[in-house]
């Protein structure tokens, strides 16, 4: 395994150089982020889409794989990827947290949602159904770029490190930022985690 910091590093960061495996994005910033809220499947906003669309062309050609949030399939657009859809891909089912500022939630409630990956206060989608999900999709052994949002990224984590959704809770993943893992024997390597794309 190896982990690079979430910075350019010489001479290995070019993502336009021939891919294998699967190098996920971080979705441009929009009002829910910029707000602290769960997400709700909001736009993203003016500006992130403008940091989106100055990055085209840096990144690999082949397969594209986009969540179904808006933010996703905006990014893609913008990134100049022609994407497809996957469920697989979306963001948890925040139920009636969905658009809530994360500060409006109930301490007790939000304390046992991020302390029990099983849990769901909120009467959608658990963590760990989350995670199982995106390890399913994982199964297909997937090579290509994905847009997303940052928990979809931290179950991939979670999958490839073999550690549990609370450990990979402790990765940073910015707007539009690349994590990428590879094939290794039976399982994935990770590669790097957070990096901005170089251009």
């Amino acid at each position: 395994m190896v982990l690079r910091p979430g910075r350019p590093c010489p001479g290995a960061g070019d993502e336009r150089a021939g891919l294998t495996g699967l190098l996920l994005v971080r979705h441009a910033t929009s009002a829910e982020m910029r707000q602290a809220r769960f997400p709700a499947g909001g736009a993203a906003d003016p500006a992130g889409l403008a940091r989106a669309r100055a990055l085209a062309g840096a990144l690999p050609d082949g397969e594209a794989w986009t969540s179904p949030a808006r933010a996703a399939r905006e990014t893609c657009a913008a990134l100049g990827l022609d994407a497809r859809p996957v469920a697989a891909l979306a963001e948890a089912d925040h139920g009636s947290w969905a658009g809530a500022r994360h500060a409006d939630i109930a301490p007790d409630a939000l304390a046992a949602w991020l302390a029990d990956p099983d849990a769901a206060p909120h009467g959608g989608e658990s963590r760990s159904a989350l995670a199982a999900r995106v390890a399913a999709w994982l199964g297909g052994a997937p090579s290509g770029v994905a847009v997303c949002d940052a928990g979809v990224i931290r179950a991939v984590l979670a999958h490839a490190l073999r550690v549990g959704v609370p450990a990979a809770d402790r990765f940073d993943v910015a707007p539009l930022s690349t994590t990428r893992i590879a094939p290794a024997g039976n399982g994935w390597r990770v590669s790097h985690v957070n990096r901005k794309v170089q251009v």
